[in-house]
């Protein structure tokens, strides 16, 4: 078990405290999994929250943190856009894994920006930014760290990712328990334990986001080739600072 010395960390620029922090929880934790990365989080991080989509492969980290600490923080944004099939399987998720701290956001006006809901056709970014990044900024705002579901294998920009960082321009601390696991683990894991599949999975969804940027992925396509399809663009927004990409083991 680590014992690490716990510290306020104060909001602002990336201090040393949380550098160090960081580097050290890496350095413990180098040839561990993802149940001691969790618990090393809830020590290290006392008022962690973990942030969910809900989508198709989301019930591992949910279960995994569910047989730690069930009354963590889970923030789920709904975008108002999303997928029925992803409301539903959100609720039916959270009965079953009695997750007992949920926390359901949505941006607070959305008319203004997008009076006619048709932002998405002619700003990706904008209404990314508008119904999924601000609302999660604000709720974060409470947090001096959170989990994410990232993986090194879903995109280039996530191969070198790490299972501790500092998100850029804030003294915040982003844990991804699971960056290492491959495919086969995820699935393995959901069948070991008999987690229930997002229905879309089947109907060829392997990554599930708002509807109308979301389409099935053919046989060959890599699992995130249905977001944005033939866009320039392949992250939503919240793993961004500034507008940036925040790239682990690089300056921004």
């Amino acid at each position: 078990m680590l014992h690490l010395a716990r510290k306020t960390l104060p909001e602002g620029p990336a201090s040393p405290d949380a550098d160090v922090m960081v580097s050290a929880l890496n350095a413990q934790l180098s040839h561990h999994g993802a149940t001691d990365v969790l618990r090393a989080a809830f020590q290290a991080v006392p008022d962690i929250a973990l942030v969910s989509s809900f989508g198709a492969e989301s019930v591992v980290l949910l279960h995994l943190t569910a047989m730690i600490k069930r009354d963590v923080p889970v923030i789920f944004i709904d975008t108002e856009m999303l997928f029925a099939e992803t409301l539903t399987y959100q609720m039916d998720v959270a009965e079953r894994l009695r997750l007992s701290n949920l926390r359901i956001i949505r941006a607070d006006n959305i008319t203004p920006e997008d009076p006619d809901g048709t932002l998405h056709q002619r700003d990706t970014d904008a209404c990314c930014a508008l119904r999924k990044t601000r609302p999660l900024q604000k709720a974060l705002k409470a947090h001096t760290g959170w989990i994410t579901g990232r993986k090194r294998y879903q995109s280039d920009r996530r191969a070198a990712l790490e299972f501790f960082e500092v998100e850029a321009g804030s003294n915040r601390i982003k844990v991804n328990p699971l960056a290492r696991w491959a495919p086969e683990d995820v699935a393995d894991y959901m069948a070991e334990n008999r987690l229930p599949r997002h229905p879309l999975v089947a109907q060829g969804y392997p990554s599930i986001g708002c509807a109308p940027c979301t389409s099935p992925v053919a046989d060959g396509e890599a699992a995130r080739a249905g977001r944005w399809r033939d866009q320039n663009k392949d992250e939503c927004g919240i793993h961004f600072v500034n507008g940036r990409m925040v790239r682990t083991g690089e300056q921004t």
